[in-house]
């Protein structure tokens, strides 16, 4: 009986000595968790440390998804000879994202692809009214050597278009300002009536320009007796083209140009005073160029 009970302590310690003999070395439990970790399509991407010290695992690092970071524990609880496990490994999405190569660079275009480029037309020149040009135009109101004031404004509006060597400048129409220089009238005993008028500026689309012109001067003395002069150079001079009296007593005035001289008056009235109605045509000469932006 004694002898049986030997016999089975010894089998047993045998035995024991044998399964002791077989479990794997914690070098060869990590070498074989690695390896599942990096064949596994799932797990592959993954940066984690494995350790093993008698038979219990550690595992550090990051691995790209929750799924994959189960499938490496269970690598771990599977292998033989591991008994505990102690994972510490974290999620990172953008662990083993590719980097998408850059844009190749654009090929540079010839020079005569850049030649090609359309470039906006220049702006046409100016164009110039030389002085001695004649503006003729026609008043909106009457102006009178009794009535009107000196530096009082008029308008009037532009009765024939200007043309500068067959180019169209000024349109007929367009809108004109002028100033009274001096506004005199005559007295019932003695002196003389005095109107003097210049234009001042125009307007041709939506610009304005001022102008410079020869003041169209007219004096009425004595009984009826009437003078005319252009100051400020123009050998043309002014001309009243068409007017009439006030009152239909005065008599219609044609247009007189002279040189260095021209009529401005309409009429005189029956006490000599100097009249301009309205729609009369008066001609003034540009004393300055005028440069006209197209």
């Amino acid at each position: 009986m004694r002898r049986s009970m030997m016999y089975l302590l010894l089998l047993l310690a045998t035995v024991l000595s044998i399964s002791c003999t077989k479990r794997p070395s914690d070098e060869q439990i990590k070498s074989d968790i690695q390896a599942k970790v990096s064949a596994d399509p799932d797990t592959k991407d993954s940066e984690i440390t494995v350790a093993s010290q008698n038979g219990k695992v550690s595992l550090e690092g990051k691995v790209r998804t929750p799924s994959a970071q189960t499938k490496v524990e269970q690598f771990a609880k599977a292998e033989p000879g591991v008994s505990d496990l102690d994972d510490e490994t974290s999620v990172d999405p953008s662990l083993g994202a590719q980097t998408q190569p850059p844009p190749p660079p654009l090929s540079t275009p010839p020079p005569a692809e850049e030649a090609q480029k359309v470039e906006p037309p220049p702006p046409p020149p100016p164009l110039v009214l030389p002085a001695g040009t004649v503006l003729t135009v026609r008043t909106s109101q009457g102006l009178s050597s009794k009535d009107s004031q000196t530096g009082q404004t008029f308008i009037a509006t532009l009765a024939q278009p200007v043309s500068v060597k067959g180019q169209p400048a000024l349109p007929a129409g367009s809108t004109v300002s002028g100033t009274v220089v001096n506004a005199k009238a005559k007295g019932k005993i003695k002196g003389e009536a005095q109107l003097d008028l210049a234009l001042t500026s125009i307007s041709v689309g939506h610009h304005t320009y001022e102008i410079q012109t020869a003041v169209l001067s007219s004096t009425e003395k004595g009984k009826g007796k009437r003078t005319a002069a252009t100051t400020g150079g123009g050998a043309a001079g002014g001309a009243l083209i068409g007017g009439i009296a006030g009152g239909g007593k005065g008599a219609g005035i044609g247009a007189l140009v002279g040189a260095g001289a021209g009529l401005i008056g309409g009429a005189a009235t029956g006490n000599k005073q100097i009249e301009v109605p309205a729609e009369s045509a008066l001609s003034f000469t540009l004393s300055q160029p005028l440069t006209l932006q197209r």
